[in-house]
């Protein structure tokens, strides 16, 4: 995917950079940013002080100066206290300064590189993130209006670094090539239901593997049958759109690879809820429970960019939850892949059936070092955790921990939870070997236990993005929709393997 943003590094000052606007990053209480130009830097300082310009995170001023013969505008992005500042505060500030500089209407802005604790990494690393925060702001999905709202008519965004360093140009290669997965995950995710079903999405899918030069194997409904993954293949049953299953794979960029990565993705293209059917006006929003399955995509586009010494391997179960004569029923009980029977406890809690024979699948076919799932699986997670964070639980602490870093590493947030084995026991079943619910409390504790039973005895970790994948709200860096949550995350991940 192109992006709309061509980002470039200059050694000189923001002033010097002959941009059309400026961006300066200011921590609350530290020193004023400077734009290289003293008289300029006066002006700035002045009039915020005058508006009593606090500096409180992702707050955003524009002061017009006279610099080069011209009147330009200068964007001033507050940062908050230096000591809570972290990746997701670099990007979201980065963010809110696209979004101001957009409006302006202006082709080209030159940005200082925002101001961080060492602990989020040197310049580089934040070079890295404010491009992605910058890139991540700029985006819009305006597909279906017919009079779309102007787009910024912004080409181009220099940060300025103060020297050139190979590492410079790397870090806005590597935030290039993320800031165009999240956009791929977001574009998936924000497409109507009656658009983006599973065949469409094997689509777009098959176009970017091609494109970015990764394998892809697609199973339809009787290869689905052959693999026996009877679980995925009921939750489909109740639609006309048939099921299907994806296997991307992207070889590592030396001979022997540094390690071997599953990444699994949910991909219900619709959730109504089966005969649990869905009630109120939330509905509407379930094309995002797919949104683990673009995430899957958008990650393995990214590091096919940018290279990776490990195999990525990608699967995604595409179905749709729909209602009819044909539709699985609570009280169904299901042979899964791997051979334990579930009793339907609850119609609406399709997501784990799918990623029960993907998990399943992934054991059987490839010897995964690490296999991660990423998945809007329970609405517990989001009132355990909120919308802004996803929930983290495995079967292995180091795994766990791993997933964590690269969060914390990308700005992403996520939060561990545990899983008890004492808690197995709330999806017994009388009927069959598990349900597939357990009681109203810990949702979120009683679906990761239940994937437990499917993923095997080599590490696995599980994403419940219920909360993050969405938003309703129109914030500078996830924008109103999808989201495109987990992809930073996971090539994050991938890097450091």
């Amino acid at each position: 995917m192109k992006l709309p943003i061509r980002f470039e590094v200059a050694s000189g000052r923001p002033a010097e950079a002959g941009a059309d606007a400026l961006v300066l990053f200011r921590t609350a209480g530290g020193p004023w940013p400077a734009t290289g130009a003293p008289a300029a830097d006066r002006v700035v300082r002045s009039e915020l002080e005058r508006r009593g310009f606090e500096a409180g995170p992702a707050k955003v001023e524009r002061v017009d100066v006279e610099l080069g013969g011209a009147r330009r505008p200068v964007v001033v992005v507050g940062m908050g206290r230096e000591a809570d500042g972290d990746a997701a505060r670099v990007r979201r500030a980065a963010a809110a300064a696209a979004r101001a500089v957009s409006a302006l209407g202006v082709r080209s802005c030159a940005l200082s590189v925002p101001p961080a604790p060492r602990s989020v990494g040197g310049l580089d690393e934040r070079l890295r993130l404010a491009a992605e925060g910058f890139g991540l702001g700029l985006y819009r999905f305006d597909k279906y209006r017919t009079s779309s709202r102007e787009r910024g008519r912004l080409q181009k965004a220099v940060f300025c670094t103060g020297s050139l360093r190979p590492a410079f140009r790397e870090a806005l290669r590597r935030a290039s090539a993320v800031t165009a997965g999240v956009f791929l995950a977001r574009d998936l995710v924000n497409e109507p239901a009656g658009v983006m079903t599973p065949r469409e999405f094997v689509r777009r899918a098959r176009a970017e593997s091609r494109r970015a030069g990764i394998r892809m194997r697609v199973l339809g409904p009787s290869e689905i049958a052959r693999q026996r993954m009877t679980a995925l293949a009921a939750v489909a049953a109740g639609s006309d759109e048939p099921p299907r299953v994806a296997h991307l794979v992207l070889p590592a960029r030396r001979r022997r690879p540094a390690a071997r990565l599953a990444f699994v993705g949910k991909g219900v293209t619709f959730d109504a809820g089966g005969y649990n059917i869905k009630t109120g006006s939330h509905i509407s929003d379930m094309k995002m429970d797919m949104a683990g399955a673009a995430a899957v995509l958008g990650a393995m586009s990214a590091l096919a960019a940018v290279g990776c010494d490990a195999e990525i391997h990608g699967f995604v179960g595409l179905v749709e939850n729909l209602v009819s004569g044909r539709a699985y029923k609570p009280g169904d009980v299901l042979r899964t892949r791997r051979g334990l029977t579930v009793e339907v406890s609850n119609t609406d809690a399709e997501g784990r059936l799918v990623l029960a024979d993907l998990l399943d699948w992934v054991r059987t076919t490839v010897e995964a070092d690490l296999t991660v799932d990423v998945a809007t699986l329970t609405g517990a997670c989001v009132i355990a955790l909120g919308t802004g964070t996803a929930g983290i639980m495995g079967n292995d602490r180091r795994a766990v921990d791993r997933v964590l870093d690269a969060a914390k590493r990308a700005g992403e947030r996520c939060w561990p939870l545990p899983l008890f084995a004492e808690d197995r026991d709330q999806l017994k079943s009388h009927i069959a070997d598990l349900k597939n619910t357990g009681p109203r409390w810990g949702g979120a504790l009683t679906a990761g236990l239940f994937l437990k039973e499917f993923a095997g005895d080599r590490p696995w970790v599980h994403m419940d993005i219920a909360g993050p994948a969405f938003s309703d709200k129109d914030d500078p860096l996830t924008g109103r929709g999808g989201t495109g949550a987990a992809v930073a995350t996971l090539v994050r991940l991938a890097e450091r393997t």
